[in-house]
């Protein structure tokens, strides 16, 4: 039986910068590959640049670093084998988390965390399991259809509102998005506000 690989762009220590866990410590494990191909991405050198990888490999890659928490990010790791992924560094002890579109429904089960950042269409299932909705703001934003995600917050998701690049009018539009909707956040890029990976 072959055993699975992943096509990894590329493994990085870092701070996470977005989200729930803004500042904690991780390693960032991208996957090459996304058909989405939006405009503003800001990881476009993930679409298709990267190194095949098996499991041997990618644990003794994941073992330079002095953490146990790996993100899982792009890309789009959805399509590529996720759920094998996550189940082998669930088995070595790692802490997992996951940030995706969510246009493939996906086995995100053994996932200590899932975001889920909706783009041009997202699979409804994949919101349901989502821990937080992280939803990109920009001046293009049709915030009617930004609003259906509101029907998905619960006790276990919340949503994100997070300005398109950083930019103060984008910034502005998501306080005043937020403070009609009191129960979902704000997710600033930190990273890029500080000047890091």
């Amino acid at each position: 039986m072959p055993q699975p690989s992943w096509k990894v762009n590329e493994t990085f220590y870092s701070i996470q910068g977005e989200g729930r866990h803004t500042g904690m410590p991780a390693v960032f494990l991208r996957l090459s590959g996304c058909s989405m191909n939006c405009s503003f991405c800001d990881t476009k050198y993930a679409f298709g640049a990267g190194k095949e990888m098996g499991a041997e490999a990618l644990l003794n890659d994941l073992a330079q670093y002095p953490v146990k928490t790996v993100i899982i990010t792009g890309g789009e790791p959805t399509e590529q084998d996720l759920p094998a992924l996550i189940a082998l560094l669930k088995k070595h002890g790692y802490t997992v988390h996951l940030e995706t579109n969510g246009a493939r429904d996906c086995n995100v089960s053994q996932a200590d965390f899932v975001c889920v950042s909706p783009k041009k269409y997202v699979s409804p299932e994949m919101l349901k399991k989502a821990d937080i909705i992280k939803i990109v703001v920009g001046q293009d934003t049709d915030l009617t259809d930004l609003k259906k995600y509101y029907a998905y917050e619960n006790d276990h998701t919340r949503i994100y509102l997070q300005p398109e690049s950083n930019k103060q009018e984008n910034i502005d539009l998501c306080v005043k998005l937020l403070k009609e909707h009191p129960t979902a956040r704000l997710s600033l890029q930190m990273h890029k506000l500080i000047n890091i990976r």
